[in-house]
């Protein structure tokens, strides 16, 4: 196989550093949907080798759609690059014994069935840990493995029990998702942190370990100062719409022809920004010469930066607000986002073999993100892997898209 790791008394097919930071390290990846194959992702862009693992049906975001690329949902591609697809039948026992061998021989595994769900296939940590004691094992679940192990760990779910959507939406509006999964997200990086943390222990001591994320433990550290309002503050934050609770102007003010977002993060952004809008006079007031005091009385406030905003365009005050370094900004579309990327020379897309896809966030100076494979066929490599494994060829055809799988 052309990347995949080979046996510890065969060469490894290219140099470590053309391939990445994690170059050498096999991941089996048993997740599906977000939060496991975004985590995946990441690790292949950094040089990892990744085998998807998906049931005969696929991943289930294949199907979502639309939008689609082709035949395939845009949402499958978002996260996907770089690896290779093997379907094995967890129910089949010879597709079981394929997987307890992968597992066995992978520096990474991670799935996001629910806690135990995996367990009857001889796939559990403990099964794998004492075939693989190095294996650092990672399991993705939406409320963790105790009280919340049986409830389905879907994002929007999370959003809602976690207390984000009670801060999302105007005051006197009903509350709102965030326009992402954004703890599908989170819970995806977060483990890639602790997948990293555990290599890093592996190295050390020799051991692998159970790394465990849940979405909902996720989410309110994500809420930072709102969780913290509450623990350390006994405050409840309410929705505000596009509103801060603890600074103002940190939200879009309306200019002579739309909305521009302003942010005056401390007293000294404050004083740039009012000498800009041509009433410095505004900075030595009282009512509002500190974060505290501006927050106090932002009513009052508001409309004295309005009547200064309304003179000028969204984009003559962008340009003059950025020359005098105040915090600002449009309010894009996805379309505007990806083309202010490439006008600050971001080079946002890149493309995984013929499809386009969005770049990996971090630059490496020795050792950059790799696209060398797109998003993977169903089954795109399954006689290679099996082969590999020291199988035989695939005996399953997939079966139809909608057919029926176990959720995480």
């Amino acid at each position: 196989m052309s990347v995949i790791r080979q046996r510890e008394d065969e060469s490894v097919s290219a140099e470590p550093e053309t391939r990445g930071p994690l170059a050498g390290v096999l991941v089996a990846d048993f997740s599906r949907v977000l939060a496991g194959p975004y985590a995946t992702m990441l690790l292949a862009d950094l040089g990892a080798d990744v085998i998807k693992v998906e049931s005969p049906a696929g991943d289930d975001t294949r199907h979502w759609v639309p939008p689609r690329r082709g035949d395939v949902g845009t949402y499958y591609l978002a996260i996907n690059r770089n690896k290779r697809s093997v379907v094995l039948d967890l129910k089949d026992t010879g597709d079981q014994a394929v997987a307890q061998e992968l597992a066995s021989r992978a520096d990474v595994f991670i799935h996001n069935f629910k806690p135990g769900g995996l367990d009857r296939f001889g796939l559990g940590y403990d099964d794998v840990s004492a075939r693989n004691p190095r294996s650092v094992y990672c399991s993705i679940s939406g409320f963790g493995s105790a009280g919340g192990r049986s409830l389905p760990g879907y994002d929007l779910l999370v959003q809602g029990m976690s207390g984000l959507m009670s801060l999302t939406g105007s005051p006197d509006g009903p509350p709102y998702r965030a326009g992402i999964s954004v703890f599908d997200v989170m819970t995806g990086l977060h483990s890639v942190i602790g997948i990293l943390a555990a290599l890093r222990h592996r190295d050390a001591t020799g051991r692998g370990q159970h790394v465990e994320t849940n979405l909902l433990s996720t989410a309110l550290s994500a809420l930072v100062n709102q969780t913290s309002a509450y623990v350390a503050g006994g405050v409840v934050p309410q929705r505000m719409g596009n509103a801060h609770l603890s600074l103002f102007p940190y939200e879009p003010l309306a200019t002579g022809d739309g909305d521009l977002i302003v942010v005056a993060g401390n007293d000294g952004q404050f004083r740039k920004l009012v000498e800009a809008l041509g009433v410095p006079e505004l900075a030595d007031d009282e009512r509002f010469a500190t974060v505290g005091s501006r927050n106090d009385r932002r009513e009052e406030l508001r409309p004295l930066l309005l009547e200064r905003l309304a003179t000028r365009s969204a984009q003559e005050w962008f340009e003059v607000l950025s020359a005098a370094g105040i915090p600002c900004g449009p309010i894009n579309d996805v379309r505007g986002g990806v083309e202010f990327a490439e006008s600050l020379g971001l080079d946002p897309v890149v493309l995984a073999g013929d499809v386009p896809t969005v770049r990996n966030p971090i630059w490496f100076s020795d050792s950059p993100a790799r696209y060398d494979l797109p998003p993977p066929a169903l089954d795109g490599h399954g006689d290679e892997i099996r082969a590999w494994l020291g199988f035989g060829p695939h005996p399953h055809e997939p079966a139809p898209p909608h057919a029926d799988q176990e959720l995480p």
